[in-house]
């Protein structure tokens, strides 16, 4: 069998693609740096380093050029993809991010984290940094991680169920205060409207889930995709068979969980048990 042909023949290297990409928007609608800063914001100057390589700029950034270039998710997509080793960054993890700012309804399980849609800066920075990232590298990193949160605010945000684990309420931070922070925050989120936040305590025992972190996206023309995840790997579940699979074993998760009243008393009651600051 011959090689495989590259079909577009742009770059394969995420950071070089995404510099490719935007000159490649840009051009189409037919702007000048200086008539695309006018119309977007920031300073012409950024968008030739971004254009360039020599700069990734923020997940800000990204999502305005998305929302200009009518790419929604994309754009973010490829930023975060860019931050990191290459390998990380797979093709199907692309595609997740692209539907999930489509989704109109998020179902969550996480087994030892809370959702990156629900964690702080601190939360985020501390976590990330296991992974021995360079300052600038992890800075940007922890930028795209709370970029992504921004799907849960505005007018009209999707539907959010984030079932968790009690390891993730046991499982502190080295940082005291950034802890607190973490800990108020989803207290914060699980009196919003329109997320729901449940708790499954130790003794509920062993279930279904109790090994895979899962993030279900019902999307507007009511497909209903998975994406699992573990330290090593993601996965973008699209075949109907595994993703009803996968949403049986969350309903039954979900049973035993505490309801969104008791699951609030309890995060506060951890909070409470927290040392106090000096």
């Amino acid at each position: 069998m011959p090689p495989r042909k590259v079909v577009t023949g742009r770059s394969q290297e995420p950071r070089r693609r995404y510099a490719e990409e935007l000159r490649r928007l840009r051009l189409a609608k037919g702007l000048s740096l200086r008539e695309l800063a006018a119309l977007v914001g920031w300073d012409a100057s950024l968008f030739g380093k971004l254009e360039t390589g020599s700069s990734l700029g923020s997940p800000e950034v990204a999502e305005a050029l998305d929302q200009f270039y009518g790419t929604p998710g994309l754009l973010l997509a490829m930023w975060e993809m860019a931050l990191g080793d290459p390998t990380q960054f797979k093709e199907k993890y692309r595609q997740y991010m692209a539907l999930e700012a489509e989704g109109v309804s998020l179902w969550h399980y996480g087994v030892s984290a809370p959702p990156g849609l629900l964690q702080t800066a601190g939360y985020a920075r501390e976590t990330l940094s296991a992974g021995q990232l360079e300052d600038d590298e992890l800075d940007q990193q922890v930028a795209a991680r709370l970029g992504r949160r921004q799907l849960l605010e505005g007018k009209n945000p999707p539907l959010f169920r984030s079932i968790l684990s009690e390891a993730v309420l046991r499982t502190s931070l080295r940082d005291a205060a950034a802890w607190r922070e973490q800990m108020t925050y989803l207290a914060e989120v699980a009196e919003r409207p329109r997320i729901t936040v449940q708790v499954v305590p130790f003794s509920a025992g062993p279930h279904s889930l109790m090994n895979t972190t899962v993030m279900f996206l019902r999307l507007p023309d009511g497909h209903t995709v998975a994406y699992t995840e573990n330290d090593l790997r993601g996965e973008l579940v699209q075949d109907n068979a595994s993703v009803e699979l996968l949403q049986r074993r969350y309903d039954a998760t979900r049973d035993l969980a505490l309801s969104p009243a008791e699951s609030l008393k309890l995060i506060l009651r951890t909070l409470e048990e927290l040392p106090c600051e000096p």
